[in-house]
């Protein structure tokens, strides 16, 4: 049997300040270090044993696993890191608080900005010293991988083929893999690992902190998925996700 672990990173800053994150690189806070730890109490504690793990070129990610791993006295497996796990990029909308922008654009319009399939938020302006394309970490990239926005379905586009190309081709070597990522670009790799449809994707949420398991055949034909805790409380913090962009 393979295993997939996907971890939406710990509560960063701006998680707890309620603002749109994407791309800019926010710390974890004081409760998102105790997410991570904790998620590692639980691999450890059900008998997970990644050989490998990937993340994205963002720090709230990064320090995540490394707080998992080392719970897992685990830190010396080999990580690798992409962009292409990136959260999705919230264009001009990055800063700024969800429910003040329910306010103004109403519950709707911001929960297609946040969960659509192909819903891009306003660009963010490309001569904006926030856009990524001033950012050393994407210095390699191509101009056109480098979002001023993104929908779902281009988070979905830039993951799918790493997810071919490489971190399924490691599942079916190692058998065991460990991916610290954001909310969006682990709803990506659901959406194309369950087949979801465009409306169920979008009341799909990932709480922070949660370890979220895929077992697949040695084919990689998908056998079950389930979230690690206990399932009442799991349904409470997908809620509250799911709540997080609503007027005041």
């Amino acid at each position: 049997m393979l295993k997939l672990v996907l971890l939406r990173h710990g509560e960063s800053v701006w998680n707890r300040e309620n603002k749109f994150t994407g791309w800019t690189n926010v710390p974890l806070s004081d409760k998102g270090v105790k997410e991570a730890k904790d998620a590692g109490k639980l691999l450890k504690d059900k008998g997970f044993k990644p050989k490998l793990a990937y993340t994205s070129y963002l720090d709230r990610a990064i320090k995540t696993l490394w707080l998992a791993l080392e719970e897992m006295d685990m830190m010396w497996i080999p990580v690798y890191k992409t962009w292409r796990l990136n959260e999705k990029h919230y264009g001009n909308l990055q800063g700024l608080n969800k429910a003040e922008m329910a306010e103004k654009f109403g519950d709707e319009q911001v929960l297609l900005w946040r969960r659509s399939y192909d819903a891009p938020p306003p660009p963010i302006p490309d001569d904006d010293s926030r856009h990524p394309k001033y950012d050393p970490r994407y210095a390699d990239l191509k101009p056109e991988d480098i979002p001023a926005t993104e929908a779902l379905k281009n988070t979905e586009e830039r993951i799918v083929p790493y997810w071919k190309s490489d971190i399924s081709k490691s599942l079916k070597e190692h058998k065991e893999v460990l991916v610290s990522a954001h909310g969006n670009s682990l709803r990506g790799i659901v959406k194309y690992l369950k087949d979801m449809g465009e409306d169920e994707i979008l009341k799909f949420n990932i709480p922070t902190g949660i370890p979220y398991v895929f077992e697949f055949d040695d084919d990689l034909k998908l056998l079950k998925d389930y979230f690690i805790g206990d399932p009442e409380e799991i349904k409470k913090l997908m809620e509250q996700v799911a709540n997080q962009a609503k007027k005041k």
